[in-house]
C-alpha cells in the first residue's frame, strides 16, 4: 500500500556502455551523504534497474514529503551529492535535449508517465 501523500516516480536516463561496470560499482556502494540528502529530501523506496538491450536506467522511487521541488532543490545544493554527480552523471546520457547534467534547471533524467498501477486487491 501506498503511504498517504506519497508521489511515486519514475525516470529514465541512457547509460553509455563503456560505463556499465564502473556504474554498478559505484551504486554497490552509494556513499552515505548521498543516501542522508536522498533521506533528508523524504525519497524513499528509490532503485535503479538497468535494462542492457537499450542500454536503460529506469529509476522508481516514492516522494514523501509535501514540497517536491523544494526538497529536489535540497538535494542538487549538497555538496556530497554534487560530487557524487560529478561521478555518475559522465557515465550516462540524458534523452533532454540541451541538458547539462545533474541539479540544474532543466532535467537530467526523464520522468516517464505511470499508465497503469494495482496495489493489492481490489475493494
Amino acid at each position: 500500500m501506498s503511504i498517504p501523500h506519497t508521489k511515486r516516480i519514475c525516470q529514465i536516463i541512457k547509460l553509455k556502455p563503456e560505463a556499465v561496470d564502473a556504474y554498478k560499482a559505484i551504486h554497490a556502494a552509494v556513499w552515505p551523504g548521498v543516501l542522508a540528502a536522498l533521506e533528508r529530501a523524504h525519497i524513499v523506496d528509490y532503485s535503479i534497474n538497468h535494462y542492457p538491450p537499450l542500454q536503460l536506467l529506469i529509476a522508481t522511487m516514492k516522494y514523501t514529503g509535501v514540497d517536491y521541488e523544494a526538497d529536489m532543490k535540497l538535494v542538487a545544493e549538497d555538496p556530497e551529492t554534487q560530487k557524487w554527480w560529478a561521478v555518475t552523471d559522465g557515465m550516462q546520457e540524458s534523452f533532454v535535449e540541451g541538458a547539462q547534467g545533474s541539479g540544474t534547471d532543466m532535467p537530467w533524467w526523464t520522468e516517464v508517465e505511470e499508465v497503469f498501477r494495482f496495489e493489492g486487491k481490489s475493494q
